[in-house]
């Protein structure tokens, strides 16, 4: 079943997505078969890892990613379901 978003979680997911380096990143994430980590991520750009954690974060926090602690690192998944939501909501103004 695909979530319902309400105005204000459009908006944060819209804000979150309005950066290309976060756009980059869901890119790369969704591409992976599996769980991606942290490093992986990072090492695909030249940002300084608090820019890089930074931008991680708006997108965990915008439900868009999914991160799974595992030891000392970090491992992210696309949040499908978030996703689709957001694309229905987006599918819902062109009709």
């Amino acid at each position: 079943m695909i979530a319902c978003l309400n105005i204000k979680q459009v908006e944060k997911i819209s804000k979150a997505l309005g950066d290309p380096y976060r756009l980059k990143i869901m890119n790369i994430i969704s591409k992976s078969e599996s769980c991606v980590q942290c490093c992986d991520v990072s090492a695909e750009f030249n940002l300084a890892q608090s820019t890089m954690s930074h931008h991680l974060k708006q997108l965990i926090d915008a439900d868009l990613l999914i991160a799974d602690k595992d030891g000392r690192n970090l491992k992210f998944v696309i949040n499908k379901e978030v996703c689709a939501a957001y694309a229905d909501y987006i599918n819902s103004l062109l009709l």
